[in-house]
């Protein structure tokens, strides 16, 4: 734990309480050091101790047996929807994940026009699994913008961080309407107003991600649009019909859907299911 000594979050002599002491467990501090037993010590809102024997604690969590280590950042998450709701994010908060990013895959919430709030739902619902029903009842809408959904989002307290990306189906739906849902090659002017959008997303705060094959057989707008990028690969269950024998093994990449379990309005404890795309 010398890394921790000479940033000083190590002092074997202090004798005050602690807001919090985790004892005993297996630290694995991120930083390549090894794994060694010891204390981990809260003072508020800081740590203030890694490793070694701490003192006394207002709260003790007994860690023997256990591994401590730094929060999980799951930066492939569906939680579009949900964060506008649930302030805690399970099951993500229950696995030891303190950040999540959602925004993925092309798909999203925002920008939207209330007129194309269902055509987002059902996207959601069929690439994602996402049941249309739990986002019908869930999304309040309060937002049309990017910004105006970070907004949102800020409003809501939460238990974990969260960080979201601009989506290019809802970017492309909001400036060009039926003509994304068509398919249709955005003109000029399109391009333009989806730039112009994207550089107040990005002023709102940092966001991209390259947008993933559907799983339905309908295509969907994000996955047609050689005027802003050449094509990329995927490898989604359906990447063979969409990226032909390009998608070799090499292009496969870990999936994760949210799934609720089948009661109404259950989207709180969603069940997840993680693997690699089988048609890879």
């Amino acid at each position: 734990m010398d890394v921790w000594k000479a940033r000083g979050f190590f002092d074997g002599k202090r004798t005050g309480m602690h807001d919090i002491v985790i004892r005993g467990g297996t630290i694995v501090d991120g930083t390549g050091a090894a794994a060694a037993q010891g204390d981990l010590a809260i003072d508020g809102d800081r740590i203030v101790q890694v490793g070694g024997k701490a003192g006394p604690g207002r709260r003790e969590v007994k860690a023997d047996g256990r591994i401590v280590t730094p929060g999980w950042v799951d930066v492939h998450t569906h939680y579009d929807g949900q964060a506008t709701w649930d302030p805690v994010l399970a099951p993500s908060s229950w696995h030891g994940a303190t950040t999540i990013v959602f925004g993925n895959c092309g798909v999203g919430f925002a920008p939207v026009r209330r007129q194309h709030h269902k055509a987002l739902i059902d996207l959601m619902e069929g690439v994602e699994d996402i049941p249309g029903v739990t986002l019908t009842e869930g999304l309040k809408w309060d937002w049309e913008s990017f910004p105006d959904y970070l907004d949102a989002l800020a409003r809501l307290p939460r238990t974990i961080d969260v960080a979201a990306q601009l989506a290019h189906h809802p970017l492309r739906v909001y400036v060009m309407g039926e003509r994304a849902i068509a398919r249709e090659q955005a003109t000029a002017e399109d391009i333009e107003a989806m730039a112009r959008l994207t550089e107040a997303a990005l002023k709102a705060a940092p966001s991209a991600s390259p947008p993933a094959a559907p799983t339905s057989t309908r295509p969907w707008p994000a996955t047609w649009f050689p005027d802003a990028m050449p094509s990329t690969r995927s490898c989604s269950p359906s990447a063979r019909r969409w990226a032909g024998p390009r998608a070799a093994p090499s292009a496969c990449c870990p999936i994760s859907r949210t799934r609720p379990p089948s009661s109404a309005g259950c989207a709180r404890s969603p069940r997840t299911a993680a693997g690699r795309c089988g048609s890879c």
